[in-house]
């Protein structure tokens, strides 16, 4: 066989230095994910994989050994933390002669298939899932991101509707002298009884953890139940009219602001030992104004996620 020229091996880059990450986006894969508490699950991801080039006189990183490596890894084993940890240092071997550093990011969507509040039925909800992975210096850092969908109701807006709904009943029943628990039920399961609604939107709290490096799968599910758990009122798949009142009432009896909803977050993720530090935001994509209200938290932790990152 001929031999192929090797541009990266033997030719000088124009210019000398070395470079913080070096590596390719957007690599599709199929990987078997090791949930906590769903065991293994087939998705399909998109991985950014990088390596450092610290070496100043070489033109560049081996691509391909990156992109095969990745390709066959995975190919006959399941990913959970143990399978991250040792692909980290696999990469790393690959360029041992110019890099000190990796870095991945998976990116994929989760499906869980969820009941309905009050029905028998059931549906797929998707969370869209981030992974990330990076071996420097000799220390593994490993963290899980999720974003969970939930509807949000302004309190401000159910008070001033209460008190229009009030003004309503006021003038309807003032030349009265007297009226029975029948007349007032009439009126409140009337259109009057639905004078103002307080506005309400499709909000979104992100949570990024990182994780105890001695961990076998990982906790996604787990994650995600702690975030709709504490907001209380996540978006339904299947519905039908019982569990679309139950949302009603469940929206109804958790009105939030975006900072009531962020410090929900915070403090059920406090609760959780198994994850070092964690970062949230959530996002509320407001029906009353053309722009969103957002609230960001940490664990405050020395040396750890600041407030300010991935904003």
């Amino acid at each position: 066989m001929t031999n192929l020229p090797d541009v990266t091996s033997n030719q000088n880059p124009e210019i000398h230095g070395s470079l913080d990450w070096v590596g390719m986006n957007g690599i599709t894969v199929p990987l078997q994910f090791d949930d906590y508490k769903l065991g293994v699950n087939n998705i399909e991801a998109r991985v950014n994989t990088y390596v450092n080039l610290t070496n100043p006189k070489v033109k560049g990183i081996h691509m391909s050994r990156l992109y095969l490596a990745l390709s066959n890894f995975f190919e006959n084993q399941t990913l959970n933390v143990p399978a991250l940890t040792d692909f980290l240092s696999h990469l790393l071997d690959s360029h041992h002669d110019i890099s000190t550093q990796v870095f991945l990011n998976f990116e994929f969507d989760f499906l869980i298939k969820r009941d309905a509040l009050k029905s028998d039925n059931s549906g797929w909800k998707n969370y869209s899932t981030t992974l990330r992975a990076t071996l420097k210096d000799g220390d593994v850092i490993i963290e899980l991101a999720t974003r969970v969908p939930y509807s949000s109701t302004c309190p401000c807006s159910a008070a001033l509707s209460r008190q229009l709904l009030q003004q309503a009943f006021t003038a309807d029943f003032a030349d009265r002298e007297s009226f029975d628990l029948e007349d007032v039920e009439k009126w409140l399961l009337s259109e009057k009884g639905s004078f103002a609604t307080p506005h309400s939107q499709r909000s979104q709290a992100t949570a990024w953890v990182k994780l105890d490096k001695n961990m076998g799968a990982f906790p996604l599910t787990d994650l995600i139940d702690l975030v709709e758990g504490a907001l209380k009122t996540p978006v339904q798949t299947a519905v039908k009219r019982a569990d679309e009142q139950e949302f009603a009432r469940l929206n109804g009896h958790n009105l939030m602001f975006c900072e009531d909803a962020a410090r929900r977050v915070k403090q059920a993720l406090q609760t959780q030992t198994q994850y070092t530090d964690f970062w949230l935001k959530v996002e509320h994509f407001e029906s009353l104004h053309a722009h969103d209200a957002v609230a960001l938290a940490s664990k405050g932790i020395e040396g750890g996620y600041s407030p300010a990152d991935y904003s």
